[in-house]
Order: structure tokens, then sequence, then C-alpha cells
């Protein structure tokens, strides 16, 4: 695909640039699907295939996880956009299931890993991405991402590095 060209020849160059820097300075940001190391977004529209069942985004899988076993698992996982599915997911409207924030760390790394799994292009520029540190930079949220400001807790960014970590090349 010519998209995929394109993309790992921004990546390329953005990869250069950064070994140019000290280790402690060698972090890259994303949040935007369409910039650089987008694809790490959950909004990336690379469709991935779990519990037998194709979901749009990893965003679509996330948010469903949620509500798991119920008819609200398939309402979310049919959602039209990975912003729809997010605001779905974060209603309360619905009965969220009891162990969620007990799991969520591990459902975020189970969507993930498909991710990388079964895209190639994603897993190659994560593997190109070396020691660099990789941060979900926004405002939106201080869990998965820095907050804005660095002081959020990044975990996207930590289940990245740790996935990455364990890679195979």
């Amino acid at each position: 695909m010519n998209g995929e060209k394109d993309v790992r020849k921004i990546i390329e160059a953005e990869r250069k640039e950064l070994l140019t820097r000290n280790p402690e300075e060698r972090i890259i940001r994303f949040y935007e699907t369409d910039k650089p190391y987008g694809c790490f977004s959950n909004f990336a529209k690379y469709p991935i295939v779990l519990k037998g069942k194709e979901w749009a985004t990893t965003e679509h899988y996330f948010q469903a996880q949620k509500f798991a076993g119920t008819a609200h698992e398939e309402e979310l996982r049919l959602a039209r956009t990975p912003m729809e599915v997010a605001r779905m997911g974060r209603e309360r409207s619905r009965p969220l299931r009891q162990d969620w924030e007990a799991c969520k760390d591990d459902v975020m790394r189970e969507a993930l890993l498909a991710k990388v799994e079964q895209h190639p292009v994603i897993k190659s520029i994560l593997l190109s991405t070396g020691d660099c540190t990789l941060v979900e930079h926004t405002a939106n949220d201080s869990y998965w991402g820095d907050g804005g400001n660095g002081e959020g807790g990044n975990m996207l960014g930590k289940l990245l590095m740790e996935i990455r970590n364990g890679l195979d090349e």
C-alpha cells in the first residue's frame, strides 16, 4: 500500500532525528492519528480480531469490554466511529462490569498486542522506536495519557513499551 510506504518514510525521518538526541530526550509523543506515530492511538483505524469478532479499532474493543458478556458489548462493537464508542463507553447509563478497574490494563494490553500482531506495519514502527520513551500526549486523559503536562500516568505509552520489549524483530 502506498499509504504504508509514506508512513514508513515519515517514521524513518523522525527516527533519524530522534537518534541524534540525548537518551533522556528520546521521547516520542503521539495522539493524533494523522501525525507520525498516530498508529499507536486507540482511534487509529486498524481493525483487530479478538473473541472471534472484528473490532474497528482498539478503542472499540477496549470500551466494549467494560460491558463484556452483555448486549451492550455488541452495541459498542458496532459503533460507527472511535469517538462515538469512547463516548458510549464513558456514559454510565449502562452497568459497568464490577471488575473493570482491576482488569482494564489487561484489556488494553490484549487490544494493543492484537493490533501489533495483526498489522505488521505497526509492529515495524513500534520496533523502530528502539529505546525511545512513548508518550500518549493529551490533556484529555491523565491515566492513559500524560495529562498534557507530562504528569499523567501514560499507561498507554507504558503498555506499548512493554509490548515492544517483548517483541522479536
